[in-house]
């Protein structure tokens, strides 16, 4: 079993205690500046939702939301509180073309390799509407390591921008570091992007503004 197949195991075996760890905590000042770009009723992909709870948070705030996570009991509890299916798939594994006004990615690329992230970008760009943006965190380290059961990708601000430079297609409209909003964690840190998919895919490159 590969470290990504077990990271989803984990999240099988530890569902209930994932979600009520996690559903509580307040993303409010993230969910704030992503809305600063995401046009009023976008349709939003929330990928890896886990608990269930930012796509709650948006669909209160009037925005259609296809919520999507890799862990089968992790869709099974999440669906049951937001009061909508949830669909059992991987990032790696997202087929979807021109569809969304905004993609949520908190807390969930953070699992993909980094061999990985270029094919999954490009899943990402496609999913994407004209001028479509896009929200990621990672936890804010360097290099790939296993904790807890899990497979985590840390990434430094250089590397970031370095990941994502060398995909077509984005501006990088913030980058920014954040506390953990969870008390009990507040000493670990956080690294926030927005991107926003450029209009000209084929001739535009990578700019950080």
């Amino acid at each position: 079993m590969n470290e990504q197949n077990k990271t989803i195991e984990y999240y099988n075996n530890h569902a209930e205690e994932f979600c009520a760890a996690t559903k509580d905590a307040d993303m409010s000042y993230c969910y704030e500046k992503f809305k600063q770009y995401v046009k009023p009723n976008g349709k939003i992909l929330d990928v890896g939702c886990g608990s269930g709870r930012d796509s709650k948070r948006f669909m209160e705030d009037g925005y259609p939301i296809e919520a999507i996570d890799a862990s089968e009991e992790i869709c099974k509890l999440a669906s049951e509180y937001i009061g909508q299916q949830v669909k059992c798939r991987r990032i790696e594994e997202i087929t979807y073309e021109n569809e969304f006004d905004g993609i949520w990615a908190c807390a969930s690329l953070l699992h993909v390799a980094k061999e990985e992230m270029p094919v999954v970008i490009e899943k990402l760009c496609k999913a994407l509407k004209k001028d479509g943006i896009i929200y990621a965190s990672f936890k804010l380290g360097s290099g790939e390591r296993f904790t807890d059961g899990r497979f985590f990708n840390d990434y430094t601000e250089k590397e970031i921008v370095e990941v994502f430079g060398g995909q077509k297609g984005f501006e990088m409209k913030e980058c920014f570091v954040t506390e953990d909003v969870r008390k009990e964690r507040k000493h670990e840190k956080w690294l926030n992007i927005i991107l926003k998919l450029k209009q000209n895919l084929k001739e535009d490159r990578f700019m950080l503004l």
